[in-house]
This record gives structure tokens, C-alpha cells and sequence, in this order.
């Protein structure tokens, strides 16, 4: 995918909002973000699994050239061999079609730059602390979130609502009319949105700020 390049004169900034979601949206929303985290899951398991079997061939003596090949961990290797799966994989039988593909992409994105990130900093190339191997992801500690790239991105009209795929539309906690302006006189574009989920006091998913988009 090519990377996007701001034309000349333009800049690329983020906006914050608070979400208002009733409980049908905060539904979606739940499902979406841990649908982004099985998949982060699912992608460590499957490139660390041959990890594992390599090393154990390696300790029977198996030479380098015989051990079982290497699984890439780039975006586009992880997406195919996640489509392959998704259909027969137990951890997604039944479910996986009720969210956004982009849910499940975020997840993928996410182990892919950890895989990265920990091979560039084994091999000294990346800067800062010591990035170790990829872990999964615990239900309870894992941040909540989704990335959304393509489909219907948009602030409604009335500034008081935006529009996500497959979440549907959302009431906004704060009415953001200058951001509808924007888009409408043409000095502003949407390129992606990502939602957070926050925990504590707002844990159901209807209550009021509890999800943050930008």
C-alpha cells in the first residue's frame, strides 16, 4: 500500500472527540475492538508458532536448510494467510463476519509493526529501550481500539453525529459544527478514524464518553 503524502500546502492533523454511543453502538463498537485484538492474537500465534518449531527441529539435529520455512510477518502476508483462516479457525467460526474488516486489519497492522519493532531493536537498528518478543494480548489489560481506512467515514450534518462502517451513526458528546464546516468548504478531509475504548467508571458500553474517536 502506498504510503499517503500530504500535497503541498496541507498538514495532516488529529481531532479528538468524545463519544456519546447508546448501547446498540456501544455493542458494535466492543465487538470491534476485540475483534482487532483476536486477530493481533491469532497473527502472534501464527508466526511465533514456527519459531517454536524451528527451534525444536534445530535440537534433533535437523539441518538449517531442513527446517520448517519462516512465516513473513508483513501486512500483506499476515492479510492473506488471515483470510485463509478466518473461515475454519475455531476462535472465529460464527462470528467473524458481524464486524468490519477494517477491525480485523487493525489487529494485523498492529502485529506487524510489533514484529518490526522487536527486529529492528534485536538487531540494533531501532532506537530506545529494548523491544522484546510480541505477547498476546489479555482481554482484561489490552486497549480497546479500531482503526477504520475505508468506507463511510463522516461527521453528519447537524455536527452532532458521525458515521463509522458497520458501527452506524453515533451521537458525539460535544457538537462539532467548525470540523462539518471545514469538510463543507472544503479545507478538510477525513483519511481514517480510530476508536478507543476506555475503562473504569464508563464500562458499560451506552455510557457517556466512554469511547474517544479521532
Amino acid at each position: 500500500m502506498k504510503k499517503f503524502a500530504p500535497q503541498s500546502g496541507f498538514t495532516v492533523s488529529a481531532h479528538k472527540l468524545a463519544l456519546d454511543p447508546n448501547a446498540t453502538a456501544g455493542a458494535r463498537l466492543h465487538s470491534h475492538a476485540g475483534a482487532a485484538r483476536a486477530a493481533y492474537n491469532w497473527a502472534v500465534g501464527y508466526v511465533t508458532a514456527v519459531w517454536r518449531q524451528r527451534k525444536a527441529e534445530a535440537s534433533y539435529g535437523i539441518p538449517e536448510d531442513g527446517l520448517t520455512p519462516w512465516r513473513s510477518w508483513s501486512l500483506p502476508s499476515l492479510r492473506k494467510a488471515f483470510n485463509e483462516a478466518k473461515r475454519s479457525d475455531p476462535r472465529f467460526a460464527g462470528w467473524w463476519e458481524e464486524n468490519s474488516k477494517e477491525a480485523y486489519n487493525t489487529g494485523l497492522a498492529n502485529a506487524s509493526a510489533a514484529f518490526d519493532n522487536y527486529a529492528k531493536s534485536k538487531s540494533g537498528k531501532r532506537k530506545g529501550a529494548r523491544v522484546g518478543v510480541p505477547r498476546f494480548k489479555s482481554k482484561r489489560k489490552a486497549r480497546r481500539s479500531c482503526r477504520f481506512t475505508t468506507g463511510t467515514i463522516r461527521i453528519e450534518a447537524d455536527g452532532r453525529h458521525v458515521t463509522l462502517p458497520r458501527i452506524g451513526t453515533i451521537r458525539l458528546h460535544e457538537h462539532r459544527s467548525d470540523l462539518r464546516a471545514r469538510i463543507d468548504a472544503g479545507t478538510m478531509r477525513i483519511l481514517s478514524a480510530t476508536v478507543s475504548l476506555h475503562r473504569g467508571a464508563g464500562s458499560s458500553p451506552s455510557r457517556s464518553r466512554n469511547s474517544n474517536l479521532w
